[in-house]
């Protein structure tokens, strides 16, 4: 593992992120996995954009992840389990470095974000009903902006020419993130 993933490791353990309070709201669970790698002498990331088509969520840019199913032992689990089915990526594959802070989402759901760390040769196999596209983003090189979505002015993070706005729940961990770096 590389050094600067290591000491990402080393600083979530000794001062993990605040989880936000549901305020006694009852939330269904949901995790997320953070999968990160290195490449070109910086860590990124793998997000999904999610098709159009579908009901929840369309077009929207997130980590790999979903609702906790009854067979999961845990929350890591769910992660780990969406995270195959959505990019192919085997549990064995993942090396967990730790958590993000966990929040209620307008949808319903409380997500608990998981980080982890994927070898840099690690074969993706998209699952084409939940994935339209799979992008590979240096996680240093992203910038916020200020952008009108859903009829309010949000902090978006961009990459790349800005085709790819990155907002709500996964802006919120990305934020969180890289506050570790």
């Amino acid at each position: 593992m590389h050094p600067t993933f290591q000491a990402l490791k080393g600083r979530l353990v000794e001062k993990p992120p605040a989880s936000i309070d549901t305020q006694g709201l009852k939330l269904k669970e949901a995790s997320v996995l953070a999968p990160l790698f290195w490449r070109d002498e910086e860590p990124w990331a793998y997000l999904t954009q999610r098709p159009m088509n579908l009901r929840r969520h369309p077009g929207q840019i997130a980590f790999p992840g979903g609702a906790r199913e009854e067979g999961d032992a845990t929350l890591l689990h769910t992660a780990l389990r969406e995270t195959q089915e959505e990019l192919g990526i085997l549990p064995e594959q993942v090396d967990v470095l730790g958590m993000l802070g966990s929040l209620p989402v307008v949808t319903g759901y409380y997500v608990t974000p998981f980080v982890g760390v994927l070898p840099s040769a690690v074969a993706l196999t998209p699952d084409p009903i939940e994935i339209a596209e799979v992008l590979e983003v240096p996680l240093r090189r992203l910038r916020t902006e200020r952008r009108v979505i859903m009829q309010a002015e949000r902090e978006v993070f961009l990459y790349d020419d800005g085709a790819h706005v990155i907002w709500g729940a996964t802006a919120y961990m990305l934020k969180q993130l890289l506050q570790y770096f």
